[in-house]
């Protein structure tokens, strides 16, 4: 199946086939539950048209997104969309970014109704309609954009290097990739990338985590760090019978567009929550095993160093230490560290 082919599949499926998440055959889009307890009341502000529609797999939405500039990379009929338009407020801008018609109809449907919610003079959203593998077509210019998200899209690209390259491309110096995808424990055997139901429910497209791993550090992003993750059961006895023994998980991560070492190395620094962030009062959590508590001083790698001091969340943060002394490799891994990646964090 050519590259043409597997994104007509893909629009197929989400455009015709699905008709609400109801008709999804496994776990990969996750409930009501992957949204931070912070977030679920705003659901409420959501047209129910647009939610019926949702078929994410994670929450990525970071927090410190007041005044920044967003793009939502498949954004389907807007969900993440109309609730970043409230984190970003009123100042701030979302983009918004699919290739399948049928979704964006009623993502643009809803721009008025959603600004009138929200008590805004007018919508801060935009929908456009094209491919993630070229912002570059869609107008998206270099180093214009402070945040990145996606919601369980990117596995369905036949390019995702090319995903990948144009996010680093657009991301401001310091800015923020946060998306939440599907991976897999190894490649996907090569007869059943094609399958349409297996493309459709973000399988046959998942990443092998080593081979995103290599693929960022290609792209000059050493370190990416893993925020939540939970298993993915395939509750459709078709489905599993074709690819069962793959263990599939959802996983939310970050990386930032800020000069990294592919090392956790150790300076020497220090690192202390200011308690600022909007909902965040008392702690703050980087991945998975980075948890900031309130006026609580925690020793951090350099890389950790640099993504606090070097990214929007500077202000939020004393970084204390400079790299002038080297005191070797940083104990930087998680609990739980496993190639299947089995941190025991959840992100649904």
């Amino acid at each position: 199946m050519t590259e043409t082919a597997i994104t007509e599949s893909v629009q197929n499926y989400y455009g015709q086939v699905l008709t609400s998440s109801k008709d999804l055959k496994t776990s990969a889009c996750c409930t009501l539950d992957a949204v931070p307890q912070y977030l679920r009341p705003y659901l409420k502000d959501i047209h129910p048209e647009v939610l019926a529609r949702f078929y994410g797999c994670g929450s990525p939405l970071p927090p410190g997104l007041d005044g920044c500039t967003v793009l939502d990379l498949g954004c389907g009929t807007g969900r993440d969309c109309y609730l970043l338009s409230r984190l970003v407020g009123e100042t701030g801008k979302v983009i918004g970014v699919d290739m399948t018609e049928a979704q964006l109809v009623v993502a643009r449907q809803h721009c008025d109704w959603h600004a009138q919610q929200y008590g805004y003079a007018q919508s801060n959203v935009t929908f456009l309609e094209g491919q993630i593998e070229d912002l570059q077509a869609l107008g998206i210019a270099d180093n214009s954009i402070d945040v990145v998200v996606s919601n369980c899209v990117i596995n369905l690209s036949p390019d995702k290097k090319r995903v990948l390259a144009e996010i680093f491309r657009v991301l401001k110096p310091g800015g923020e990739l946060y998306f939440s995808d599907v991976y897999s424990d190894r490649r996907i055997p090569a007869a059943l990338k094609t399958d349409p139901v297996l493309l459709g429910e973000c399988l046959a497209g998942a990443l092998y985590w080593e081979d995103f791993r290599r693929t960022l550090l290609d792209l000059g992003c050493p370190d990416v760090r893993v925020v939540k993750e939970s298993p993915i059961t395939l509750d459709d006895e078709e489905v599993a019978e074709k690819i069962g023994m793959v263990n599939f998980r959802s996983v939310t991560v970050r990386a930032f567009k800020v000069a990294l070492e592919d090392r956790c190395e150790d300076y020497g620094q220090v690192a202390c929550y200011k308690g600022s962030i909007l909902n965040h009062p008392h702690a703050f959590d980087l991945d998975d095993h980075h948890h900031f508590e309130t006026g609580r001083p925690l020793r951090v790698c350099g890389n950790t160093a640099d993504m606090l001091s070097a990214s929007r969340y500077a202000g939020h943060f004393d970084v204390w230490g400079e790299k002038t002394v080297h005191f070797g490799l940083f104990d930087c891994a998680p609990p739980n560290k496993s190639l299947s990646l089995e941190s025991g964090a959840s992100c649904c």
